[in-house]
């Protein structure tokens, strides 16, 4: 029985709040119970899924699905149809498994609601029998359905398979990421905080995915580039033996660590100052932008 609202997570709903209702689907009546079977679980809802996934470009080891919004009614897309959202069923070969979509939903929702980062719409939705999956509304949809212009940090950087090896999205290191938002955003000094505030949240919630697919950049009304809204923001530890950054060579170009990196093996304080500088934060700014991070949040 729900007695939080999927979305906001916020307390006394058994189904989505208005506010979620309004951010997710335009304000239209949307069940949090999708019309179908648990694809893990029915043969027939399998080979359904199955060719939906012909239909969708996003890459990424998760199972991902691609819906359209049909009136009040969430379905699978048909061929050639472009989706407005997302779906992320329960994976296969993680620990704790099941855990997977609410440990992404809460995740991106403490990123948004407590620490003020800008993320993709998300909410959990159950198949028809009770079973959780993730679903995320996409930002790179125009109104007409159109897409957006996103380019990710490896498209960015020109790292392929190729050019590179299979881990290609994983070679790199974070100060080289953020010298791609100064080359490629007119307005970096406001994007280099939104990124530096990003590689904190990762660092300390464990998110040992982020890798260069899961930073982009996205079109604006201006015809400008922007750092997209976060996506894919997930607590890896619980699920898999992950190590504390997803890029191999960590925050620096020059492998930097400070006294304490050296003694403990994780990075601390310094080391995300000197980051920050690095970087580009103005210096007046780092304590501000990591303050925060140094309080207990309710």
């Amino acid at each position: 029985m729900i007695t939080h609202c999927p979305c906001t997570l916020q307390a006394g709903f058994a189904t989505y709040s208005p506010l979620a209702l309004k951010n997710l689907f335009d304000k239209k009546k949307v069940s949090h119970v999708l019309n179908y079977t648990n694809p893990n679980t029915d043969d027939v809802s399998q080979q359904i899924f199955n060719q939906n996934r012909q239909h969708i470009s996003i890459s990424g080891v998760q199972d991902k699905l691609s819906l359209v919004l049909d009136g009040t009614t969430l379905r699978l897309t048909n061929e050639n149809q472009k989706g407005q959202y997302i779906l992320k069923p329960i994976p296969t070969g993680l620990l704790k498994v099941n855990q997977v979509p609410a440990n992404e939903h809460l995740t991106m929702q403490i990123a948004s609601q407590v620490y003020g980062i800008k993320t993709a719409i998300n909410a959990l939705i159950f198949f028809s029998d009770g079973s959780p999956a993730y679903i995320t509304k996409r930002f790179d949809r125009k109104i007409d359905g159109m897409g957006w212009g996103k380019e990710d940090f490896a498209s960015l950087a020109g790292k392929t398979t190729e050019n590179d090896n299979e881990n290609f999205k994983y070679n790199s290191n974070y100060e080289a990421l953020a010298a791609l938002i100064r080359k490629y955003v007119s307005v970096w000094q406001i994007d280099i905080e939104i990124y530096f505030r990003l590689i904190v949240f990762n660092y300390l919630f464990s998110n040992g995915d982020a890798h260069l697919k899961n930073f982009a950049l996205l079109e604006t009304k201006s015809g400008d580039y922007r750092l997209s809204p976060s996506y894919d923001l997930i607590n890896t530890k619980i699920h898999v033996e992950d190590t504390d950054f997803a890029l191999l060579g960590g925050l620096f170009e020059d492998n930097f660590q400070s006294d304490y990196f050296k003694r403990n093996n994780h990075a601390c304080l310094t080391d995300f100052t000197e980051f920050a500088h690095r970087i580009g934060v103005k210096s007046n700014r780092v304590n501000f932008l990591l303050s925060p991070f140094l309080q207990k949040q309710s």
